[in-house]
């Protein structure tokens, strides 16, 4: 090989990093600026057609003025933003508890399987608004109420997913752990519980936005009660007095929260299998 091919050949080299490094942050870019640009469209478009409409504010809110209203009225939205999201964090931590230990006793023992997971499903297809009569009947602590409601929607994508991949590891190497004599702690320990990580990470997601949801929805249901003290208490009080921006800011506080759930339990998903699993590691 010539000396002039042979530098051609190390500056290819040389630049090959750097142009998988500038793909690598031109896809960020695009990830963080596409959503941003579609976002400002949305709200010019809200402002365009409630200026030009001449919209009347108790109908609907021009954007600047619902995020002049999450300021001025931080006093009341901000205590309601911390009740649903102390709910919220409360029931997600009991549902993560509560199902991981039972999938692990269903995945150990087939007459656990038989005998609870029939009643896991049906609490999961049973829609919440039909249950908290009852709860409302037989809980008399209102915050228990609804905390009940948000930790049963909660409960079941984390018992479904866990129990799908503790029973998803390599049978070849489950044969080669009873081969060698390991005990089912030491399968469970080694081989059941990673393998069952990426599912538990996955229904950990979903289970953090049905949460919120979970909790939204039994102050509803509470709040038109008399009680409750969360976001979804001030939405049904700004309704009835026609008080449209407070209304839209407490949506919209919502909504944030759980965007920001998700991208944190995204975040704790890829710290955890970025090193080592192909949901997670980046070529």
């Amino acid at each position: 090989m010539s000396l002039a091919a042979r530098r051609e050949s190390d500056e290819a080299a040389a630049t090959a990093p750097s142009l998988s490094e500038r793909r690598r942050r031109t896809d960020k870019m695009l990830r963080i600026g596409l959503p941003l640009v579609v976002l400002a469209a949305f709200v010019a478009l809200w402002d365009a057609i409630v200026v030009i409409n001449a919209i009347p504010t108790y109908i609907l809110p021009r954007p600047w003025l619902v995020l002049a209203t999450i300021v001025n009225d931080w006093a009341i939205l901000g205590p309601s933003l911390f009740n649903t999201l102390a709910i919220t964090l409360l029931a997600l931590a009991l549902a993560t508890v509560g199902g991981v230990l039972l999938a692990i006793a269903l995945t150990q023992s087939r007459v656990v399987e038989y005998s609870f997971f029939p009643i896991a499903v049906v609490l999961q297809v049973t829609p919440i608004v039909a249950i908290f009569p009852l709860i409302n009947i037989y809980v008399e602590n209102d915050l228990a109420k609804i905390l009940l409601c948000a930790w049963i929607v909660a409960f079941f994508p984390i018992l479904s997913n866990t129990t799908l991949g503790l029973n998803s590891a390599d049978h070849n190497l489950r044969d080669l752990y009873r081969l060698y004599g390991a005990s089912r702690w030491q399968t469970l320990r080694y081989l059941r519980l990673p393998a069952a990580m990426p599912y538990f990470l996955g229904g950990l997601r979903i289970a953090g936005g049905l949460a919120l949801i979970g909790a939204v929805v039994a102050e509803f249901v509470a709040g038109a009660s008399g009680f409750g003290t969360g976001l979804a208490s001030r939405i049904i009080e700004s309704g009835y007095r026609l008080n449209i921006p407070r209304l839209f800011a407490a949506l919209l506080l919502i909504s944030a929260s759980g965007i920001v759930i998700y991208v944190l339990l995204s975040l704790l998903s890829n710290r955890i299998l970025g090193k080592w699993h192909e949901s997670a590691t980046r070529r």
